[in-house]
């Protein structure tokens, strides 16, 4: 018998292995076993697969390994939605129309036994509830507030809900238990909330109808500052992944949109004011971040003669000196859209250099280039929201159904796969879904009735825990 590798060895040759070849060592004998069991291997193996910082992975009481074998189970599921696969429930609750739906739970799953998936929502019925989407149940919801709430934004870390109703009032609620916490009222009504998790403290960016941002410090919603954007022209701010820049734009306007650096809206001068720049174009129709990028802006605008439609990306950086912060703005990609999508309503990026795109009833990716990478036309209807993450793409429409997609990572460019629809309730009493979100092991959606009310209805993916080192 030739000589034996030692531990140290085969930890090196175990470091090149996949999952399903690091199984299948676990078999030889028992040396193999306890070293195809090293927690840093399988670490190393969720990280690869699923890119992000260790203090995001939510293993609960779980190993990395157990964390790897059910979240590869989660995602076989998900891409497989059969039937016994996950369990849909209709969760009615709302006397109203829901306006926005949000999760407080966060995005990245979790396995221990403990999790819970949990959504909140607002409705012109004047309250705010959470639901517990796995058992299909109404967790809490808020006092009547005196009048229609319009808006929501979430703080998983802080577990804080943040509301609008649509005479400016904001306010802050306890996701432990709906409890309010805070409130501020706006001089008119919102147009539009941000929620930003910056790394010197989270924060509210609320765009009024008259044009100003305010910036407010959570959880108590304390004035940071206060600026007039646009005069009479409401607007809608994003916030960018590394929280360094605020994007300001107003549907459709001459006006052209605006970059503010967010440190200058956090703590402004009293002599100066917030500093920004503004982009060279205007009639902007749509804008979204390339999520894998810190602050690269893609915009969607009217040409030069308001007859075509140009998606253009901007990279975004400062220089600093003594005295003063320069935003440094340098145009890195643009491209004409094709006549046929002169109707795009709905943009959304993914990694660093993919577009998708909502016209009609039609999905479609690009790069920032102008690319095009693939064409869906699997709804019957418009289709009314996009939510994307870094493995699936879930898209809603009218024609009441669900559309599931699966990245593939195994090529240069992404890939994406249509996978299936999820089906929602009767067209005898509903008139489509308005919205979805996703958060990783279940999927809500607002399923609008013929009544002028609304329902959640949510489709929760189960993992069965304990079933043996198989890969799904």
């Amino acid at each position: 018998m030739g000589p034996q590798l030692g531990v140290h060895e085969l930890l090196h040759v175990f470091s090149f292995l996949e999952a399903r070849d690091l199984l299948s060592a676990a078999q030889v004998d028992k040396v193999w076993n306890e070293v195809s069991r090293t927690k840093e291997l399988w670490r190393q193996l969720c990280l690869r697969r699923w890119p992000c910082k260790d203090s995001q992975m939510r293993l609960g009481t779980q190993t990395w390994k157990q964390y790897y074998l059910c979240r590869s189970e989660l995602e076989f599921r998900m891409e497989s939605g059969r039937p016994e696969d996950f369990v849909c429930k209709a969760i009615a609750g709302h006397k109203g129309a829901i306006a926005k739906l949000a999760y407080i739970s966060p995005k990245e799953p979790c396995f221990d036994g403990r999790e819970k998936s949990v959504a909140c929502t607002v409705s012109s019925d004047g309250t705010v509830r959470a639901w517990d989407l796995r058992e299909g149940t109404e967790m809490w919801s808020s006092p009547l507030q005196p009048a229609a709430l319009v808006n929501l934004v979430t703080y998983p870390q802080l577990q804080l809900v943040v509301t609008v109703d649509e005479g400016g009032l904001i306010k802050v609620w306890k996701a432990e238990n709906g409890s309010e916490s805070a409130s501020f009222r706006l001089p008119t009504a919102s147009s539009a909330l941000e929620a930003c998790d910056h790394p010197e403290g989270p924060f509210l960016l609320a765009a009024c109808a008259d044009g100003a941002l305010f910036t407010l410090a959570v959880p108590g919603l304390q004035l940071r500052s206060r600026v007039s954007v646009f005069l009479d022209h409401p607007a809608s701010p994003l916030c960018s992944p590394d929280c360094q820049w605020v994007f300001m734009w107003t549907q459709d306007s001459e006006l052209g949109p605006k970059v503010f650096h967010t440190r200058s809206l956090l703590c402004p001068s009293e002599d100066e004011p917030p500093v920004s720049t503004t982009l060279p174009i205007g009639l902007t129709s749509r804008a979204c971040w390339a999520p894998a990028e810190a602050a690269r802006l893609v915009v969607m605008h009217r040409n030069d003669n308001g007859l075509q439609l140009v998606v253009t990306t901007y990279e975004l950086g400062a220089k600093k000196s003594r005295d003063a912060v320069n935003i440094l703005v340098q145009q890195i990609a643009s491209f004409v859209l094709p006549d046929t999508m002169m109707s795009t309503h709905l943009m959304k990026g993914h990694g660093s250099e993919v577009l998708l795109l909502a016209s009609g009833s039609e999905l479609v990716l690009f790069t920032i280039h102008g690319l095009q990478l693939a064409a869906f036309q699997d709804h019957q209807k418009p289709i009314t929201s996009v939510c994307v993450d870094q493995s699936r793409v879930i898209t809603s429409s009218f024609d009441l159904s669900l559309r599931v997609y699966m990245w593939k990572k195994d090529s240069q460019l992404p890939v994406l796969k249509s996978c299936y629809h999820l089906l929602g309730g009767s067209h005898r009493w509903a008139s489509g879904f308005t919205q979805v979100d996703s958060d990783g092991v279940s999927v809500a959606g607002v399923e609008a009735r013929s009544a002028g009310t609304s329902v959640l209805r949510s489709y929760y993916f189960q993992v069965q825990r304990g079933r043996g080192d198989r890969v799904g």
